[in-house]
């Protein structure tokens, strides 16, 4: 009975497959959201003004990063939660794939999402004019949240690998 139910749950992993299928999707949506901006910027671009030329190139930027966080997320997860992935002989592979185990994960999200908030806060500090200082404040805060809580997870993923 105990074998049983030890086999039930091990193959429960494979809940989380479609999981992973579904973050692929939030990936094209993504990209659709990505190439939209651009499209949008160009029949505009040369009366736009500078600084919302690089508010949107950070916008384009904050994409690309929640992408690669996307991709991230989706493979490692897969591997570390799911199934190992075999690709074919001579095929390309990503050198981290197989590499990055559930803390390292965590890690690397923690500074994705601290890399995301930075270029968030670079651009309403770009629009500081149009904000109240205590909203302002907040958003730091908020970005201070991030970076404290990447380092403590790096530092106690530090210490759990020693």
């Amino acid at each position: 009975m105990e074998k049983i139910f030890e086999n039930i749950l091990y193959s429960a992993r494979w809940l989380l497959a479609p999981l992973y299928l579904g973050l692929s999707l939030a990936l094209i949506a993504l990209t659709l959201k990505f190439f939209q901006e651009i499209i949008h910027i160009f029949p505009v671009i040369f009366s736009t003004k500078e600084t919302d030329l690089v508010l949107t190139i950070l916008s384009l930027i904050d994409l690309s990063l929640v992408g690669g966080l996307l991709i991230m997320v989706m493979l490692s997860g897969y591997e570390n939660f799911v199934s190992q992935i075999n690709l074919e002989a001579g095929k390309e592979k990503l050198g981290w794939l197989g590499k990055v185990d559930s803390g390292t994960l965590k890690t690397k999200v923690a500074a994705s999402i601290v890399a995301i908030s930075s270029i968030h806060l670079l651009k309403v500090f770009m629009n500081s004019e149009q904000l109240d200082g205590e909203k302002m404040m907040w958003y730091v805060i908020t970005h201070l949240t991030f970076v404290v809580s990447a380092f403590i997870m790096g530092y106690l993923d530090k210490i759990n690998r020693h």
